[in-house]
């Protein structure tokens, strides 16, 4: 009788435990990132003809971000910054030898960066990376050995050959299952995992980043969207991952997570120009992928948590609020109680006032590197250009006079008012050296490949 006595008073203590953790249990985060989506390439950012009903509905309900940057023009070093909240040339993620890793390359996320997944483990998160990592392909840099319970996905771009096969392999933790991938069905898969993932753990906090393939090139779509879309494939495969992006905003309406769930939907960098149709749009905004003018770095930023995030949209020309994939880190972290790492500059901010309609953003420029080079500075509406480059003509022009641009009035960066304002080329001129001063380059990791 004692025993069973001190067993119930066992389970009535686990019972209440679990009541109590269910009541301070922290919220959940789902980062989807898409791949070379443009600024202009959803119905919600005004592109007349890719019907995008899932993400429109989504910025409707959540908060719509019109000057939203990530962190570097091209998919490795943008990667590295948003999960770890830091600037890629402070992790050597970047570099003007190689601009991103490749299958013979022998770097990666170096094993002292810490990613949003490494810091949520401190609150016993359930992680999962599903889609294209492309932040290091060999074991210890694979998404296993930084945070992540779980990997479903490819490890570098679907353009990439190795040795071994045609195509890119897809891989379920560390161990390639498919090779070569068969990539018209990745964005179904994909989502059938993130899915999968979210039932599977609706019980406890977590985390699932989301990377999607597409829309890099080559361009696939499965039978179920291919040839739907009036914007030809391009605008079908945008269309299936609007699709999948519904399919995890239900799955949570229907596990009874929505309210507590942060959803988060951006894209690494601008739109891939010079791939033509194959190629997305960023709008009224100049170039795209592979530089610095805004077409390359402002993209899509879209914010969904029901009940917790104010709707509407961010009038950031007007009331400054940027907001950059470098402020994820430290805001999921402040969202889940968790204090950022204190042992390394970050370079991103907690911009959930922004989120939840308390505050503005605490962020007023943004920074643009071009490799390990700083080629431009947003201050406030201004943006100024140290040097500046065409992704088409790969040629570099550093401006000895450099050019300003008021963004406020000249999104398209197409008439330069440096001359008329000197007093605000020498501010930022003075900001950018600062800055300089205070970075430590890292050893670079693209550079090196296998022999």
């Amino acid at each position: 009788m004692r025993e069973f006595s001190r067993s119930v008073a066992l389970l009535l203590c686990l019972v209440g435990a679990s009541v109590a953790l269910g009541a301070d249990r922290p919220p959940n985060f789902v980062v989807i990132l898409a791949d070379d989506l443009g600024y202009g390439d959803l119905g919600c950012y005004g592109h007349p003809t890719i019907r995008t009903p899932n993400l429109d509905r989504m910025a409707i309900e959540g908060l719509r971000f019109t000057q939203f940057y990530c962190a570097a023009p091209v998919c490795t070093p943008s990667r590295a910054a948003l999960l770890t909240g830091r600037l890629p040339i402070r992790s050597g993620m970047c570099s003007n030898a190689r601009n991103v890793l490749f299958p013979d390359s022998t770097g990666g996320l170096p094993e002292s960066e810490i990613t949003i997944a490494e810091a949520l483990k401190a609150k016993q998160y359930a992680t999962a990376c599903i889609g294209k990592w492309h932040l290091g392909h060999l074991p210890q840099y694979l998404p296993t050995r930084n945070g992540f319970d779980y990997y479903f996905g490819i490890p570098y771009s679907n353009d990439m050959l190795n040795k071994q096969t045609r195509g890119v392999p897809l891989m379920r933790n560390e161990e390639v299952i498919e090779n070569p991938a068969a990539q018209e069905t990745l964005t179904p898969r994909y989502t059938a995992e993130a899915t999968r993932f979210i039932r599977e753990n609706r019980d406890r906090p977590f985390f699932l980043y989301m990377a999607h393939t597409y829309p890099h090139v080559p361009l696939h779509a499965s039978d179920a969207f291919k040839g739907k879309s009036s914007r030809g494939l391009y605008g079908d495969v945008v269309e299936e991952l609007d699709w999948g992006v519904g399919q995890v905003l239900d799955t949570l309406r229907e596990t009874g997570l929505a309210e507590r769930t942060l959803v988060f939907f951006t894209s690494d960098n601008g739109p891939w120009l010079v791939k033509k149709l194959d190629g997305g749009s960023a709008g009224l905004l100049r170039e795209g992928k592979g530089t610095t003018f805004e077409g390359g770095m402002r993209v899509p930023g879209i914010a969904w948590w029901p009940g917790r995030v104010k709707a509407g949209k961010t009038e950031g020309a007007i009331t400054l609020e940027l907001a950059s994939t470098l402020d994820l880190l430290p805001t999921i972290l402040s969202l889940a109680g968790i204090t950022p790492p204190s042992d390394r500059p970050l370079d991103g901010y907690d911009i959930s006032p922004v989120l939840l309609g308390t505050g503005p953003s605490p962020r007023q420029g943004m920074v643009f590197y071009n490799g390990t080079d700083l080629f431009a500075w947003r201050k406030g509406p201004y943006k100024l250009h140290l040097s500046t480059s065409l992704y088409s003509q790969k040629e570099r022009v550093n401006h000895d006079s450099p050019l300003l641009f008021d963004l406020l009035k000249d999104p398209s960066e197409k008439h330069d008012i440096a001359a008329d304002h000197p007093e605000i080329v020498q501010d930022i001129l003075a900001d950018i050296a600062a800055h300089k001063a205070s970075v430590a380059p890292a050893p670079d990791q693209l550079a090196g490949r296998a022999r």
